[in-house]
């Protein structure tokens, strides 16, 4: 064999470990790109629709507001259902349909912001690429140089995605010495799994994500989960697990949480911080008669609730009940009658009028 073709052989040799190293580390770099993607994706997502959209820029009693004034325009009985049995549920779904409206508009934000992210990434892998090229190129231990070619592309991208060094153990000890071939192959072998990616993006949805989005700004808005054992609104504690009591700013008429007077089917539209200031008594499944406004010495979950006496009911609640009437009677198998009738103040409030106090 001439000296010639043994420096071809050489070199074509060359060329195939690098294109072998190239592909295989792409490989590996795959699948915690396209996880590391998603992941940042949908911080991106929530992150914007706190700043754009006026109900996630706000505090969670801002959050509150803006589902009620929800509920009050689209006037369907099954939301408000939902919302008052549920509040956890139905402040998910909430937070949860917004961000399919946002992201899978005409506008195809979600794609927009995937191939944003990517972009981000391609160039931090591309730096990594680079830095560790222009790190080992003139060192002289050439047996070690893919060895630590590999030690600084790890700890480049250590802080971007997840690439485990020990994964790339087969690759290491490659014959490879041309490291700007190197270089150049690995940008090569970049491109193509930057495009199929892209194509995968092109048609991704919210199911392709490992965290939802709606979760992470869902997350975003803490707060107690107790519901009052009386009306069932949530503790305006924004602190989950809090120490000291729960309570609430406005409490709501006593029927949502089952309440009827005793002997009869008259609903109590009653709030319980006016029944605390008064010398009625209820009675609950499986508790002693108790004075409403002794309601701590039922025990738990009552003992936990610090309930102020107030009088005042907010518009809201009392234009609710006269636009529902009829399904709430049905709803709850009672009557607004008797010590549970109607005042007709409250058919005097107009919707708008109870959503403008809720300002």
């Amino acid at each position: 064999m001439s000296f010639s073709n043994t420096l071809r052989r050489i070199s074509c040799q060359g060329a195939t470990s690098i294109t072998t190293f190239a592909d295989f580390l792409c490989s590996k770099i795959d699948p915690g790109l396209r996880l590391a993607i998603y992941d940042k994706t949908a911080l991106v997502i929530a992150e914007r629709m706190r700043s754009e959209i006026r109900d996630f820029n706000g505090s969670r009693a801002n959050l509150e507001v803006c589902i009620l004034k929800y509920l009050a325009q689209g006037e369907n009985f099954e939301k408000f259902k939902l919302y008052i049995r549920s509040p956890a549920d139905f402040l998910e779904s909430y937070i949860q349909t917004h961000v399919k409206t946002y992201c899978l508009d005409e506008n195809s934000r979600l794609v927009m912001f995937l191939n944003e992210t990517l972009t981000q990434y391609y160039e931090k892998i591309q730096k990594a690429v680079f830095t560790s090229t222009t790190v080992v190129k003139d060192r002289r231990v050439s047996n070690k140089i893919i060895s630590l070619w590999l030690d600084e592309f790890c700890r480049e991208l250590g802080g971007v995605l997840r690439l485990p060094r020990s994964d790339l153990v087969g690759i290491e000890h490659l014959e490879i010495t041309d490291i700007e071939f190197l270089n150049n192959a690995m940008t090569e072998a970049l491109s193509p799994l930057r495009d199929r990616l892209k194509e995968e993006f092109a048609r991704a949805d919210l199911s392709s994500f490992e965290k939802q989005p709606h979760t992470i700004l869902l997350e975003q808005f803490p707060g107690c989960k107790a519901q009052c054992p009386f009306c069932w609104a949530v503790c305006t504690n924004t602190v989950p697990n809090h120490d000291g009591d729960h309570q609430l700013v406005f409490h709501r008429p006593q029927f949502l949480g089952g309440y009827k007077w005793v002997y009869t089917d008259n609903l109590v539209i009653d709030i319980c911080s006016s029944l605390v200031a008064s010398d009625c008594y209820f009675i609950h499944p499986g508790y002693p008669r108790t004075l409403c406004k002794k309601y701590r010495d039922a025990g738990h979950p009552f003992s936990t609730w610090n309930i102020l006496p107030d009088t005042s009911m907010q518009k809201y609640w009392k234009w609710f009940v006269c636009h529902f009437r009829a399904q709430l009677e049905e709803f709850y198998n009672g009557k607004f009658d008797g010590r549970g009738e109607i005042p007709a103040s409250w058919h005097k409030i107009t919707k708008q009028e109870a959503l403008d106090e809720l300002r």
